[in-house]
């Protein structure tokens, strides 16, 4: 009766300790800091009304009119190499969903053996074998052989939803990657979109510089006959002839222009040089669409990089949850049946070859733990960088649309200034020439006019440009494009 109270004594402080051990390690845990983040957001962007309408909801094929951009930026989202990496670190993501799934379920393994020993005489195992008999007369086969067949298993059991909370985490970070696969598309869109229009002003830059060129030309042999005639001198020649060349130069810098933006377009669409399908003719007088800006909180929803950020905020969390269990006790359970015997024929005698075991235990840190403090603390400020993050690039989305915005009413007026300006300047071109025929003007007059009219006419291609590129910038920063 002694001997079973002490026991039942010994156990239930056996008890006692574990627990007292369990809170102590429990107690000893740190705290998390958190800091929700801030998503809040102006109702709508300065001199735009508010307004549902979101121009980022237009899917890209029909917010682009040119079919030959249509087909360019058909072709990129197949080959572009960037955009196939960025779907292969989508797959690995998803494939580590699976692989953090798997461990908080039991690991079942089979398992299949065959061992040889020779001991030596003078040792315990020997002198053990050698007084002890398995049968009348018979001795332990020497060397000893051994074969095992079975099963076993273990699990870890997710008491403080650490392993639960990886998956978890692992999920975010494969919505995370998706979402970073849209803003690569967005940008790919914007970039193609961007180039194209970029050559198409190119085109007409270099058209534009033609006709001047051959104005210039005439120009210069008019000056030619005014000399034969002594009506100037053979400055003005001089003078009329460098500018003729300083546009023949310019011809040759336009045309590496639009042989270096031909390839940029190439290298995003994934293929060797080639001529860009384009149509260049009346690019002066491409329409701009409209661009309905929504309201500021669209954004959270539209725009991929937001979402992404968003996700990663989430999975930051959660790490530092994960970070946190580790000062916990692990709990796990270790089983295993099989059948052993030391010749093959005796593995179906049962229950003799019968062989199993049942273990649990619980391993936590005790002593030491900096490492871990270490990776909770780096944890925790990852979380809180998140965070800034999030919030940065919020503000950063807001202040894109907002540029965007105003540069694309500044650009309009802009236009209509110089659109007038190329008109007064064509006319100020024969009446230079006229007036310079006449005696009643001088030669720099008509080349200062043809200048001034050679960088209006540019200028006027350039505003143009800039108009469709702020259109496409906008609706990137919407958050359209990916879709």
């Amino acid at each position: 009766m002694k001997t079973k109270q002490r026991s039942s004594f010994v156990i239930k402080k056996a008890h006692f300790l574990s627990v007292l051990t369990l809170l102590i390690l429990c107690s000893c845990v740190p705290n998390q800091v958190l800091r929700e983040e801030n998503k809040a957001v102006p109702e709508n962007f300065k001199n735009q009304p508010i307004d549902s309408l979101n121009t980022a909801t237009i899917k890209w094929r029909d917010f682009f009119l040119d079919t030959h951009l249509i087909s360019l930026i058909d072709t990129a989202l197949s080959n572009n190499q960037e955009l196939n990496i960025m779907l292969q670190q989508v797959a690995i993501s998803k494939n580590n969903i699976k692989a953090k799934k798997g461990e908080y379920l039991p690991f079942v393994n089979m398992y299949a053996g065959a061992e040889v020993e020779k001991v030596g005489k003078y040792t315990r195992n020997g002198a053990v074998e050698e007084n002890l008999h398995i049968r009348e007369d018979e001795k332990f086969p020497e060397p000893l052989t051994d074969f095992s067949i079975g099963l076993s298993a273990s699990w870890e059991l997710d008491v403080w939803k650490k392993l639960r909370n990886e998956k978890k985490a692992a999920v975010l970070e494969y919505l995370a990657s998706v979402e970073g696969k849209n803003f690569m598309v967005t940008n790919l869109v914007s970039e193609i979109a961007n180039s194209y229009y970029e050559l198409l002003a190119l085109d007409n830059e270099l058209s534009m510089v033609s006709q001047n060129l051959e104005i210039q030309k005439n120009a210069l042999q008019m000056v030619k006959l005014q000399k034969q005639a002594a009506r100037t001198t053979e400055l003005a020649v001089r003078r009329f002839e460098a500018s003729v060349l300083k546009n023949q130069s310019h011809l040759y810098e336009l045309q590496q222009e639009i042989v270096e933006t031909e390839n940029k377009i190439n290298f995003l669409v994934g293929r060797y040089p080639q001529p860009i399908e384009r149509n260049s003719d009346n690019f002066i007088d491409k329409p701009i669409e409209g661009v309905k800006a929504g309201i500021p909180s669209q954004l959270l929803q539209n725009r991929p990089d937001l979402r992404r950020a968003e996700y990663e905020l989430a999975a930051a969390k959660l790490n530092t949850k994960i970070a946190r269990a580790n000062f916990y006790p692990s709990i796990g359970i270790k089983a295993g049946v099989g059948l052993q015997a030391f010749k093959p024929k005796f593995l179906t005698s049962t229950p003799e070859s019968l062989v199993y075991s049942l273990a649990g235990d619980i391993v936590g840190p005790l002593i030491n733990r900096n490492a871990i403090k270490a990776a909770y603390k780096t944890a925790n400020n990852k979380q809180l960088q998140a965070v800034y993050e999030y919030e940065r690039a919020i503000l950063n989305a807001y202040l894109e649309v907002a540029n965007e915005l105003s540069k694309i009413d500044n650009l309009k007026n802009s236009y209509d200034l110089k659109k007038k300006q190329v008109e007064a300047l064509n006319e100020s071109i024969d009446l230079s020439i006229r007036l310079f025929k006449s005696a009643r003007a001088e030669y720099t007059e008509v080349l200062l006019t043809q200048r001034e009219a050679l960088e209006s006419k540019i200028e006027i291609i350039e505003t143009k440009r800039d108009q469709l590129l702020a259109n496409v910038k906008v609706y990137k920063a919407l958050g359209g494009g990916w879709n």
